[in-house]
């Protein structure tokens, strides 16, 4: 199972420890099961979709300790997706979309679900706003850190099919805009800067940390303030994180303030 399991992880540059000491392995207790069935793995994207949106149901009608579960199960089948997918070698662009579009429904609907049950729609909104910031800065730091290091990124990989181009415009509509913004952020910070300071300024432990407020993380201490009866103090934890976002920006800076080194010193 171990070796299966290895076999089945994204490669990334940091890894998000909730997910890879817990997650995973509970995902692949899954993928072992669905495995012999051939069972498609935009099928279990939509499972885990469904299980967040019933979450958000529970949720919204107080019942915190259920929803609470669900949220978890919802954690677990979304990894179980991907991995799936790469030990069955059946990865498509239509997978990626609908998993991400997914997410994003998600998110949506437990922020509604904090929203009916407190009360409180500005807060449930903001936090939604500063949650869905995090992870869009988290998913661009890591695709730009192995651009910078020469690797083929694709942002937007092209579709077959109905269904998958549908998906895809989708994603133009709500991710593009925020990979857009944070490219031209960063080459706008880095347009004079030689080989060293981008290499430095795309420093892995920035990576580190925001890989461990990756959606897994998320989902658990959501899921625990739920239980604890206090969804709406998941709303200020994310606005913290956005917070933290901005602190590592500014400790990027400093990287990019000394004299300029081109690449021919390089």
């Amino acid at each position: 199972m171990s070796s299966a399991l290895a076999r089945s992880r994204k490669p990334k540059v940091a890894q998000e420890l909730i997910c890879e000491r817990v997650y995973r392995p509970l995902a692949h207790v899954v993928v072992a099961v669905l495995l012999p069935f051939r069972v498609p793995p935009p099928f279990v994207a939509a499972a885990a979709g469904a299980t967040g949106v019933a979450a958000a149901v529970q949720l919204a009608q107080g019942k915190l300790l259920l929803a609470a579960i669900l949220i978890q199960a919802k954690t677990i089948l979304d990894n179980a997706d991907g991995q799936l997918a790469r030990l069955s070698g059946r990865i498509t662009a239509f997978g990626r979309y609908l998993d991400s579009e997914l997410d994003l429904l998600v998110n949506a609907a437990l922020f509604a679900g904090v929203a009916f049950a407190t009360g409180r729609a500005a807060l449930a909104a903001a936090g939604f706003v500063a949650l869905t910031i995090v992870l869009s800065v988290n998913y661009n730091a890591e695709r730009l850190y192995r651009a910078e290091h020469g690797e083929d990124v694709t942002a937007m990989p092209e579709t077959t099919g109905r269904a998958a181009n549908l998906l895809r415009v989708l994603y133009l509509l709500v991710y593009s805009p925020q990979d857009r913004f944070v490219e031209r952020f960063v080459e706008h910070r880095l347009r004079d800067a030689g080989l060293r300071e981008r290499r430095a300024y795309h420093d892995r432990a920035t990576l580190v940390v925001l890989a461990n407020l990756g959606m897994s993380t998320q989902l658990l201490i959501f899921g625990v303030c739920i239980a604890l009866g206090q969804p709406a103090v998941f709303a200020w934890i994310a606005l913290s994180e956005l917070g933290l976002v901005l602190l590592l920006a500014i400790r990027r800076e400093r990287f990019i303030r000394v004299p300029q080194i081109t690449e021919e010193s390089a």
